[in-house]
């Protein structure tokens, strides 16, 4: 997930706290030395709690992809291992205005593209089919809600009047314009009910409220 890291306008610089909440990392803050959740962005703890960070739209895709896409790109060149995380094992989270929905990724593939509404906003969530890469986009089309269907590496919608790219939302037929990609993050179902305890899953069956644990 990418964090937008000013407050009021002013910057402010963020290191890694070194404790974890909800099994997920956590930051401070030099200027107050607030702590702040990673996935929600949010304060928890001093003189800023409370406070939350604007989450960006972005996109997670292999490096070759990107590069073959984006050639002037520059890039951290540090060590690393590969990650542990399969995002079979996490859900995509997508949280509008106070409301926020969990959706599997193992349920999200198989549906090839869910459509669905968080916070009053139409949204589209769709899983690659052999890779880790996911993308959250808007359904809203010149003011009008559209339902989405994924064939191969595009989607399409069911009316027959336009066909984008499943992976960067562009569009490659019909009017309309590009599909705006919608910021959301990844979080392993149990940590989901950490961050959000009022949210729900999605099934293909429905919603299902987040059960309270403790």
């Amino acid at each position: 997930m990418v964090h937008r890291r000013d407050i009021d306008g002013q910057p402010i610089m963020l290191g890694n706290q070194g404790d974890l909440w909800g099994n997920a990392m956590t930051w401070f803050d030099h200027e107050t030395g607030s702590v702040w959740s990673q996935p929600i962005g949010e304060a928890i703890l001093g003189p800023l709690k409370g406070t939350t960070l604007e989450l960006l739209p972005s996109t997670l895709t292999r490096w070759g992809d990107w590069q073959a896409r984006h050639p002037e790109t520059v890039a951290l060149d540090a060590p690393a291992q590969l990650s542990r995380f399969a995002l079979e094992q996490m859900a995509i989270v997508v949280e509008f205005d106070g409301d926020s929905v969990a959706f599997p990724a193992v349920d999200v593939r198989e549906a090839g593209v869910v459509n669905a509404e968080v916070g009053g906003v139409e949204v589209a969530v769709t899983v690659d089919g052999d890779s880790n890469g996911w993308a959250v986009f808007s359904r809203s089309i010149d003011g009008r809600s559209v339902e989405l269907e994924r064939s191969g590496d595009e989607l399409t919608s069911t009316n027959g009047q336009g066909r984008w790219n499943a992976e960067r939302g562009i569009q490659l037929s019909g009017s309309g314009g590009n599909l705006d990609v919608l910021p959301g993050f990844t979080s392993f179902p149990a940590d989901y009910t950490t961050f959000f305890p009022n949210g729900a899953f999605w099934r293909p069956s429905g919603l299902v409220p987040v059960v309270p644990t403790g």
